[in-house]
Order: C-alpha cells, then sequence, then structure tokens
C-alpha cells in the first residue's frame, strides 16, 4: 500500500510541475510575439525552447505511467500528455515562424531578394509545413496510445479502439501526403498558390478537430485537396505479350523435318511397327 501511495505522490507532484510548466510557456510565448526588439525576441524564443523541453521530459514520464498496468485511472495522465503535446504544436510553429521574420535582417534581406510571386509560394510552403508538422505530433500521441492499448492482454480488449486509432493514424499520414505533393506542385508550378485559400480553412479545421467526434460528424470525407484536381496516378500500359507459337501441324511437321534427330527417331518407329505385323494367308 505504501508503495501505491508513493507513486501517487509521485504522479501528483509531476502533474503539478506539468501545470507549473504550461503556465510559464504560456507567460513567454506572449513575450515572444509581443517583443518589438529582434534581440528581446530572440532571448526568448531561447527561454520557450528550454521550457518546452522541459515539458518533453515530463511527457515521457507520464507515458511511461499510461503504459503501466498499475495505474488504473489514467484519465489525469491523458490530460497532461494531451495538453503538452499541444504547447509542443505551438512551439514548432513558433520555431518555424521566427526563423526569418519579416522584421529580421535575414528575412528582410529574403524579402528583397524575392518577387510577389515567390513570396507566397514561400508564404504557402511555410503554411503548409507548419501543418504538418502539428499533424506529426498528433501521429506520435495516436501511436503512443496503440502501444499502451495493445501492452499486454489489452490487444482483444481493446480491439474497437486501436483499429480507431490506427484509422486515425492512417488518415494523418493521408494529409501529411497530400500537403506534401501540394507543396511540390506549387513548387513547380502545376497548381496557383490562390488555390490554397480555399483548403486553408478546412486543413486547419481537421488539424484542430480530428480528436472530437462530434465536430468530425458530417466531415468524415472530408478532402480539401480537391480544389488541386490531384487525381490518382494513371497506372501504366501493359506490355503486350508476344503472339503464341504456331501449333499447326504443318509447322510441326516442317520442324520435325528439319531436326536429323527427330527425323531419324521415326523411321526406326516406323520399321518397328512394320517388323511386328502378321501376314495372314487366306486359303
Amino acid at each position: 500500500m505504501s508503495g501505491a501511495r508513493k507513486l501517487q505522490t509521485e504522479i501528483d507532484r509531476t502533474l503539478k510541475k506539468v501545470e507549473e510548466g504550461v503556465e510559464l510557456f504560456d507567460e513567454i510565448w506572449e513575450k515572444v510575439y509581443a517583443a518589438s526588439q529582434q534581440n528581446q525576441k530572440e532571448k526568448y524564443e531561447v527561454d520557450l525552447k528550454k521550457e518546452i523541453k522541459k515539458l518533453q521530459r515530463l511527457r515521457d514520464q507520464i507515458k511511461t505511467w499510461i503504459s503501466s498496468n498499475d495505474i488504473k485511472d489514467k484519465s489525469a495522465l491523458m490530460q497532461a500528455r494531451k495538453l503538452i503535446e499541444t504547447k509542443m504544436e505551438q512551439f514548432k510553429v513558433c520555431e518555424k515562424e521566427t526563423k526569418t521574420k519579416t522584421y529580421s535582417k535575414e528575412g528582410l534581406a529574403r524579402e528583397a531578394q524575392l518577387t510577389p510571386e515567390e513570396q507566397a509560394k514561400a508564404d504557402a510552403e511555410t503554411f503548409l509545413q507548419g501543418c504538418i508538422d502539428r499533424i506529426a505530433v498528433q501521429i506520435e500521441s495516436q501511436e503512443a496510445d496503440v502501444e499502451r492499448l495493445s501492452s499486454g492482454k489489452g490487444a482483444k480488449k481493446n480491439k474497437v479502439e486501436l483499429e480507431e486509432k490506427e484509422a486515425g493514424i492512417r488518415k494523418h499520414r493521408w494529409h501529411i501526403s497530400k500537403m506534401e505533393q501540394v507543396i511540390r506542385m506549387i513548387n513547380n508550378d502545376q497548381v496557383e498558390v490562390e488555390q490554397l485559400e480555399d483548403a486553408k480553412e478546412d486543413i486547419e479545421y481537421y488539424i484542430e478537430n480530428n480528436n472530437d467526434p462530434d465536430a468530425m460528424s458530417g466531415y468524415e470525407d472530408m478532402d480539401p485537396y480537391e480544389v488541386f484536381e490531384m487525381g490518382a496516378e494513371e497506372p501504366e500500359e501493359p506490355t503486350p505479350a508476344p503472339p503464341p507459337a504456331s501449333k499447326s501441324k504443318k509447322g510441326k511437321g516442317a520442324a520435325e523435318d528439319d531436326d536429323p534427330k527427330d527425323k531419324k527417331k521415326k523411321d526406326k518407329k516406323d520399321k518397328k511397327a512394320l517388323s511386328s505385323t502378321i501376314p495372314i494367308t487366306i486359303g
């Protein structure tokens, strides 16, 4: 019993650290976007990265407890893990946005070298890559759920939930594949950047609500990418098979006549058949 109490005390302490860490993360997040000077912004970004690293370490410990059979009620642990993963998504977006922000020296130099069309392409790629990163975090979360649900005898007991999680992972990967394809199509001038505006709202809706069955009701077959008219790749035409060899008696006979060995065997067989014939005398 003392062991169980000790474990629960450790869990409570960790959950408290998560709560405090998330509050601090949000405070630093606001400072990053409120900073007017680049050196201030960079300092806050460093602080934000340190805080997300701490939260990730706590998440690793929480994942270990979630997969343990010693803990019955895991709801608080699950909520804490999902909260950390939400902050991980936020950090990835922030990290990507602030690398070459327009008011930084690098961003200004880069912007000066780009035409409006090139800038639009770059912005589209930044948006799509940010979405890909956010879905990747969700995949990691669902893979952890699959591992937890399938541990021990859970595979049979949680069969339905496992199938739902695996279907969700497949759907996430489908979205990532489509967005990567859109990036290539934009860079290769196969589609107009403006077409992405028609898909943005649906992509954002999916990322924010895919884990809510009520919100996704009626959106199961949502395809934000139909505006790009991707379509399935056309299968390659099969190579025609060569015409079958002629099996006519004439052709076969001609082939046998051309082969001296076959002709010799045939003559020998005919002689044997002739010698075995018994003459009949009519009296």
